[in-house]
């Protein structure tokens, strides 16, 4: 590739993340998206079973949304990630993650 060529999305998401086919990326990005689509869909339930409304306090949504929602997500990562055949890819995004919030914690 000559230095005038700009690279793709696609190739530059293959780049980031080490992996080399396009469908690939496509099921690594669906993940993502459902991911985040369910867990929006979640967010209101779990906002809704709490009683929380507009006169709810930003920081007790944010701090409810940290508490149950990050973690969801997580989870949800990796059981879209298991149906669509990228549960390792998703496995070892976890477990860098969790050991740079470990290191945080440890300083």
């Amino acid at each position: 590739m000559s230095s005038t060529q700009k690279k793709t999305f696609i190739t530059r998401l293959k780049e980031k993340w080490g992996i080399t086919g396009t469908v690939q990326v496509i099921l690594i990005l669906v993940v993502f998206s459902l991911a985040g689509s369910t867990a929006v869909a979640l967010r209101q339930t779990y906002f809704d079973w709490l009683g929380f409304g507009v006169e709810t306090s930003f920081w007790l949504k944010t701090f409810a949304y940290i508490l149950f929602l990050f973690p969801a997500y997580q989870v949800l990562l990796l059981t879209y990630g298991f149906l669509l055949g990228q549960f390792d890819f998703f496995w070892q995004k976890e477990l860098r993650m969790v050991n740079a919030i470990r290191r945080q914690f440890l300083k």
